[in-house]
């Protein structure tokens, strides 16, 4: 059986009680969150997203 690889990224690296970033390629969707508190977002509201990081319309605060 060939998986899809699934990535996460933690969003406070030094614990494992943080939110985090689960990118799953085989549903072509991202979840960002923690448990009780998710966002979901499809391909091409992810993409969109890193666009907009990417050319700086979207940047720290």
């Amino acid at each position: 059986m060939n998986q899809q690889p699934k990535f996460q990224v933690s969003l406070c690296p030094t614990c494992g009680a943080c939110p985090e970033v689960v990118l799953d390629v085989a549903k072509e969707a991202v979840a960002i969150g923690e448990e009780g508190n998710l966002v979901q977002l499809n391909k091409k509201a992810w993409n969109t997203l890193v666009e907009k990081i990417q050319t700086g319309e979207l940047r720290k605060i």
